[in-house]
């Protein structure tokens, strides 16, 4: 049996993706349509101040398509605390006008195939804000789900390790290629949903999204191994935004 590569946890993630029934909103009286918005900032206050106090953080866009119209990034220590907050926006004023459109629940993740041998890199600090991160808070973002395949040849899990660490140190200097126009946040999946990883991307050009994951194309790892779900592409939802995008 291949050597499964290990792996370091952090904070357990979120991705809620709802659809807005504009019709609810426009039909709604004035009074009602300002008490759905309170009830949103209110949630964004809560949320914001778990992030201060680094118990958690979250992000918000708006998302450009027909699957949905609003993505909440939440990352937690527990899921617990996961369900905690996906219940508190179920049972406010605002969900009323609120349908899911699609969900993904995941841990952020981190793989031993680029660790030094005989290092621990649970002691690095660094390590620990990568499993424990501040979301950023561009002015886009890019969310897609993944697998390894596992077809004949094309079987990534019966690939030994020194194969992968070779092939997955080539991925990553293609993502260090990026640095500084494109942060990116792989949340491990398996055994919680029903893909393998989920990806998410942070720039505040979105271009950045179309050029690093076409380039990863021709990489090995994504061109033999890699399969991909649909793609989410959004706008940041800041508290100064709210108000525009939930009209009076």
């Amino acid at each position: 049996m291949s050597e499964a590569v290990q792996t370091l946890e952090g904070w357990f993630a979120l991705h809620d993706f709802r659809r807005i029934d504009w019709r609810h909103w426009i039909q709604a009286s004035r009074e009602e349509r300002r008490n759905m918005r309170e009830a949103f900032h209110t949630l964004v206050a809560q949320w914001e101040n778990i992030e201060a106090e680094k118990r958690g953080s979250t992000a918000l866009y708006t998302v450009v398509g027909q699957k949905a119209d609003l993505v909440m990034i939440h990352l937690r220590p527990t899921l617990e605390d996961l369900e905690a907050t996906e219940r508190a926006f179920d049972l406010s004023a605002f969900a009323a006008v609120t349908q899911p459109a699609y969900s993904y629940v995941s841990v952020v993740e981190l793989s031993n195939y680029t660790t030094k041998p005989g290092t621990d890199p649970s002691d690095d600090p660094a390590v620990q804000s990568r499993l424990k991160p501040i979301l950023p808070k561009t002015a886009h973002v890019c969310f897609y789900p993944m697998n390894k395949r596992r077809e004949g040849v094309d079987n990534w899990y019966m690939l030994d390790m020194e194969q992968r660490r070779t092939m997955m140190r080539s991925h990553g200097e293609i993502g260090r290629r990026y640095a500084g126009k494109v942060t990116q946040i792989i949340t491990g999946s398996v055994g919680l949903d029903d893909w393998e990883w989920g990806v998410t991307l942070f720039a505040d050009d979105p271009i950045t999204f179309k050029k690093l994951v076409y380039e990863m194309r021709f990489d090995e790892v994504s061109a033999r191994f890699g399969e991909f779900g649909r793609f989410f592409v959004g706008n940041r939802l800041s508290r100064d935004r709210i108000d525009v995008w939930l009209p009076e």
